[in-house]
């Protein structure tokens, strides 16, 4: 247990502190001043109460500069008052810039602090968040139907897939039309390593896609264990081509650090992957996988609302987010 003495010390030092902080000045005509809380005149004596030694103390009204007091205590209250007013435009950035961070997206229910990428979902009925999490895509260079193809024409363009392991995403979604939330200020600061042993873009520094075109939601095929993002078409001279079957989707601005992405029609039950563009032809092999199947389980730990309880005044407490345990 943490002594008693050196916790009442600590409080002493802080009262001390604050007290001198808060404290006004009575300016006397030798040019010194007795720093006070509080004061009033007694006929030809002055109380007040030190905010060095925290009593009551005493000295004669004819000692006191009061034109400098005054001057000096109003300027005291215009720095107050200006502090005031800043710690108040500051506390008001701050809002703003968290509102930025943590928009809302259902009653109740807004998208976390920590960032990332987030699929809005609706569960019996309740909408609930679910964090999709990025799966590296593998290159599989299907060497057997390539070798054979080199061996006819040796000039023939090979192929090579982007598949991710696993034949089932670990988040579905229940609905056919899911909201995927990105955080693009997170994205940017965490860009997919290189890969020095997969093919190279037609540009070594591609310039980034609009907005509109930065992410798209693509069908993965499924393959025994596997699901293929896209394929990669490399022509003999090395020449790289990209295809994947994309959905038609719609980029919103949410805030300045999220954007939503919602397929433009209902999604048949299936594998996906958002996917992000590197380029007009380059997708990063890093991709955030999801299915749509309105019969699957619940979904790993989501974030859902809280429902508001009534309080003994008859209002309702404000609804805050939890984390659903499965």
């Amino acid at each position: 247990m943490r002594p008693l003495r050196p916790i009442l010390l600590s409080l002493l030092l802080l009262s001390v502190a604050m007290g001198q902080q808060l404290a006004r000045r009575l300016i006397l005509k030798d040019g010194s001043y007795q720093p006070a809380t509080k004061w009033e005149i007694k006929g030809e004596r002055v109380r007040y109460y030190s905010a060095e030694r925290f009593e009551w103390e005493e000295l004669p009204k004819s000692i006191v500069d009061w034109a400098a007091t005054n001057k000096y205590n109003q300027g005291l209250a215009s720095g107050e008052a200006a502090t005031a007013a800043k710690l108040s435009k500051e506390d008001e950035a701050e809002r703003q810039a968290r509102a930025a961070r943590t928009p809302a997206v259902a009653p109740g229910l807004k998208l976390p602090d920590t960032g990332g990428v987030y699929l809005l979902d609706q569960f019996q009925n309740r909408p609930e968040l679910a964090e999709l999490v990025q799966s590296g895509g593998e290159i599989h260079k299907n060497m057997g139907r390539n070798i054979l193809r080199a061996a006819i024409n040796p000039i023939a363009t090979s192929t090579q897939s982007i598949e991710i392991k696993g034949a089932k995403a670990r988040v579905q979604a229940h609905e056919p039309v899911p909201a995927i939330f990105v955080d693009i200020v997170e994205s940017d600061n965490n860009a997919a390593p290189t890969d020095d042993a997969s093919p190279q873009p037609d540009s070594q520094h591609p310039s980034p896609p609009p907005l509109q075109d930065r992410f798209r939601i693509v069908r993965a095929q499924k393959k025994k264990a596997t699901r293929v993002v896209a394929n990669l078409k490399i022509a003999f001279y090395g020449k790289m081509r990209q295809q994947a079957d994309s959905i038609p989707t719609t980029i919103e601005p949410v805030t300045s650090e999220w954007v939503k992405v919602t397929p433009a029609k209902p999604l048949p039950p299936g594998e996906y992957a958002l996917v992000e563009m590197l380029g007009k032809n380059q997708i990063n092999l890093y991709v955030w996988d999801f299915g749509v199947d309105p019969n699957a389980p619940p979904n790993p730990p989501t974030w859902v609302p809280v429902q508001p309880k009534p309080t003994p005044t008859g209002t309702t407490d404000t609804p805050v987010l939890e984390q659903r345990p499965h």
